[in-house]
């Protein structure tokens, strides 16, 4: 079937752009805009995913505001419903791209649950790839995806039950990536495939995945690193780049090493600090603060409320809620991936960032010995 994205020039296979080369359910395209205002305590979480093997798409908003996750969330159908070239819409939310690579826009129009938006990116560092990710388990394919992350500066606002929050730029840290490909786990659409008649996924004795995103006046310095519970690492990515406009280009993290702390009630990082070392063996220490969290979970990276992302609701749905963050037992059932907004200091500089975090069963590094401990 012809789609208006038919008509670009960027055809990679012979045939037409509604369907992908595979039929695997896990195929998932997805957008996301994350940033917090750093004087304000205020948070916006916000991006779609596309299912063409579903065939559905579905977007969210989240703004947390001090201890309370504002959420909306909504699918539809694909189907013929096309999209113009450069922008797509589920019910009241457009994604829109504004400039390749350097800007684009979200926006939640009016709709019955009390939460509006706009925001628009502006790129101030390049966009920059992740390390290819394709992992077999019992033969099959675990994962194999490809993504692009960048940071910038953010304009708009923020509107929760009439009250209007204006988005000053110079006080807010703001990033986005784009991601593709067959994926597993929290918002890679994982559910439950056959009604439970395939063999259970394998689990892992533990897990620890971490990355960061530390954004600087002069520089960006991102890693992330999959490790065993024995600290072994098994997936790794690292690079430090300059502003756009930069005559200087991207150099290489050769390793990271960490000594975090973390909350009582959640393995999720209080405080400590990354040791990076690039490619010519300098060490620099980035220690953080944090200073706020937010939870992926809560807008479909989880089961939560009898949905997760990529999960047929009907041919158009939404639903909207508030969570209360100080309830302990309510964050739990989604506590599996975790967002921390941080302050971060290295070599007498201040910047912010963001420290995600996967960190489930046994770890020799901090003595954790099982998925309860």
């Amino acid at each position: 079937m012809l789609t208006p994205q038919d008509e670009l020039l960027c055809h990679q296979l012979p045939t037409t752009f509604d369907h992908v080369q595979q039929s695997d359910l896990r195929w998932t395209e997805r957008v996301v805009m994350y940033g917090f205002d750093t004087v304000g305590g205020v948070s916006v979480m916000t991006g779609m995913a596309r299912y063409p093997n579903r065939n559905l798409i579905d977007a969210y908003a989240m703004i947390t505001i001090g201890d309370k996750a504002h959420t909306v969330r909504m699918s539809r159908q694909i189907d013929d419903r096309h999209d113009g070239l450069g922008s797509w819409r589920v019910g009241p939310f457009t994604y829109e791209i504004v400039e390749p690579l350097r800007r684009v826009r979200a926006r939640l129009d009016d709709n019955a649950h009390g939460i509006r938006l706009q925001l628009e990116f502006d790129a101030q560092f390049p966009a920059y790839e992740q390390e290819p990710a394709f992992f077999r388990s019992r033969g099959r394919v675990r994962e194999d995806a490809r993504r692009y992350y960048q940071n910038g500066t953010v304009s708009g606002w923020l509107e929760i039950e009439g009250k209007r929050i204006d988005i000053d730029p110079a006080d807010w840290w703001f990033g986005r990536d784009h991601s593709w490909g067959t994926r597993h786990g929290g918002g890679g659409g994982a559910i439950d495939e056959g009604g439970g008649i395939l063999q259970p996924t394998e689990i892992p004795e533990g897990v620890l995945y971490y990355m960061g995103i530390f954004q600087f006046e002069d520089e960006l310095v991102h890693f992330a690193q999959r490790e065993t519970p024995e600290g072994h690492r098994w997936h790794f990515e690292g690079t430090v780049l300059p502003r756009l406009g930069s005559a200087a280009g991207p150099e290489p993290i050769r390793d990271v090493r960490h000594d975090l702390t973390f909350r009582e009630e959640f393995r999720i990082v209080s405080g400590g600090r990354f040791t990076v070392v690039d490619a010519a063996g300098k060490t620099r220490e980035f220690t953080i603060t944090p200073v706020s969290d937010f939870w992926p979970g809560l807008a479909g990276y989880d089961n939560y409320r009898g949905y997760a992302s990529g999960v047929w609701k009907g041919a158009d749905w939404s639903d909207g809620f508030v969570v209360d963050l100080a309830d302990t037992a309510e964050l739990k059932q989604v506590s599996m991936l975790s967002e921390t907004f941080c302050r971060v200091e290295t070599d007498g500089k201040v910047g912010y960032g963001l420290v995600e975090m996967v960190f489930m069963g046994r770890n020799e590094r901090y003595g954790y010995e099982g998925y309860r401990a």
